[in-house]
């Protein structure tokens, strides 16, 4: 007598990541939590401004987060985790995007007429400068591999160590612009794979991803370029 065979069916996650929607959907999810804390950090870099003490003692509070019920730095790495899960899901949807749409499309274009802003164009190109950032960023002040004062407890100090140093500045320049086209085109992205947009809410939207972009550009420039003219340090 024949076995009746079983259909193993593919779970409701593995369908949803297969599928072009899903991928673009994670890509939003994850490029909303990393806007998030992008916005969060950026407040905290600035508080260099009002010294060492401060800067010192406010780095030494994001050790104490969640004390007594978690212990110290248990926040951190909480936060690093889903922050490295973000950055690893939102790149690799990136990139199956990519390849599905350069497969969809074998042939160029006729005449090679651009069909997207120089953002959408770049949008490749400065991710894989933000993931190079990103590694480079670890090394230079979590771990304080390549950071040229390298002191642990001493944040400001090394902050300073770090922005006097010329190929350090044009790195961390580019990699911030790299961000703002990536976060002006990424979030109006998002915002129509989650359906905020319509004929009404988009110039809003586009005005929203504008102002974001430049806000925090200019809010992470901010810093290396005071160091580089003094006014920090």
């Amino acid at each position: 007598m024949a076995l009746a065979t079983r259909t193993v069916r593919p779970s409701a996650v593995r369908t949803l990541w297969g599928s072009t929607v899903g991928k673009k959907a994670v890509m939003a999810g994850t490029g909303v939590i990393m806007l998030l804390f992008l916005v969060v950090h950026m407040f905290g870099n600035l508080k260099i401004f009002f010294g060492a003490a401060e800067f010192n003692s406010y780095a030494a509070w994001l050790r104490t987060i969640g004390e007594p019920v978690l212990h110290e730095t248990w926040y951190l790495w909480l936060q690093r985790t889903v922050l490295v899960a973000a950055v690893v899901l939102h790149g690799v949807a990136a990139f199956q995007l990519s390849r599905r749409d350069l497969a969809a499309r074998p042939s160029k274009y006729v005449h090679g007429r651009a069909r997207a802003s120089y953002a959408t164009r770049t949008m490749r190109w400065g991710g894989v400068i933000l993931g190079l950032f990103i590694v480079w960023h670890i090394l230079d002040l979590t771990t304080l591999t390549v950071n040229p004062r390298g002191q642990a407890g001493h944040p400001y100090e090394n902050i300073v160590a770090d922005f006097r140093v010329w190929y350090v500045d044009v790195f961390y320049i580019v990699a911030m612009l790299a961000l703002g086209m990536h976060i002006r085109h990424g979030f109006w992205s998002a915002a129509q794979t989650l359906g905020a947009n319509n004929g009404r809410r988009d110039r809003a939207l586009k005005t929203v991803a504008n102002v974001l972009a430049v806000a925090l550009t200019a809010g992470f420039l901010v810093v290396p370029v005071s160091v580089m003219t003094g006014l920090v340090g």
